[in-house]
C-alpha cells in the first residue's frame, strides 16, 4: 500500500447548538481542532418535525390529491 494516500484521522471535539460536546474521530482540522455546529439532529426541521410547506409548481400536488382523494385501503 502506498504511504501518504490516507488522510490524518485523529481525535477532534463536536460541541453542539445546546452545549453538549463529545469527541469523536475524524479527518477534519488537526489534532483537537473544535467543530461548533450550527445545525445539528437536535435543532434541525428535518429530524424535530418543524413546519414544512409543499410548493406546487404546475398543479402537480393538487393533480395527485384529485386523483388519489377517494382511494382506501380498507380501513374506515
Amino acid at each position: 500500500m502506498k504511504s501518504d494516500t490516507h488522510p490524518d484521522y485523529h481525535f477532534i471535539k463536536v460541541v453542539m447548538t445546546d452545549g453538549t460536546e463529545y469527541v469523536t474521530r475524524s479527518t477534519y482540522g488537526k489534532e483537537g481542532d473544535v467543530l461548533n455546529l450550527d445545525i445539528d439532529p437536535r435543532t434541525h426541521p428535518a429530524w424535530t418535525g418543524g413546519s414544512q410547506q409543499l410548493l406546487d409548481r404546475g398543479g402537480r400536488v393538487s393533480r395527485f390529491n384529485n386523483r388519489f382523494a377517494g382511494l382506501s385501503f380498507g380501513k374506515k
